[in-house]
């Protein structure tokens, strides 16, 4: 795992050229509230969206919704653009897109301006991850 500080970048391109990496190695997790008011977290790479139907299905629930951001901040001690698993407030569920699998990829360090990078296989282990098709070209 490393940490790295980069310039606030203003799209996805620009920030995966600061980071020296293509757009498809950043991953944005994404927290997401279930109808009972619990959460989980979504892995998806870049260029890619969250398919809903698709996470609701792996989920097994008929709601999802991405959170107020109020919301997301008490959910995860974390400001939207700098969520991750790692230290979390609580260790919400975690759900891996099957494209991340066997890459290194660059996610949010939970502050603004910084980028984690970690092994995909190795953040899908040490969380017990579900991995599986849950998303959808932008």
């Amino acid at each position: 795992m490393e940490i790295v500080e980069r310039p606030q970048a203003r799209s996805l391109a620009e920030a995966a050229a600061v980071l020296g990496i293509e757009p498809a190695d950043i991953v944005k997790t994404l927290v997401v509230k279930r109808s009972d008011d619990t959460y989980l977290f979504a892995l998806i790479p870049g260029g890619r969206s969250i398919s809903w139907p698709k996470l609701r299905a792996v989920v097994g629930v008929n709601k999802l919704r991405l959170p107020e951001a109020e919301l997301a901040l008490a959910a995860t001690g974390y400001e939207r653009g700098t969520i991750t698993p790692l230290g979390s407030t609580t260790a919400w569920p975690v759900f891996a897109d099957e494209t991340i699998v066997g890459r290194r990829v660059a996610m949010g360090a939970g502050a603004h301006g910084s980028s984690l990078f970690v092994d995909a296989d190795d953040l899908i282990r040490a969380y017990d991850a579900t991995v599986a098709d849950i998303s959808a070209p932008e």
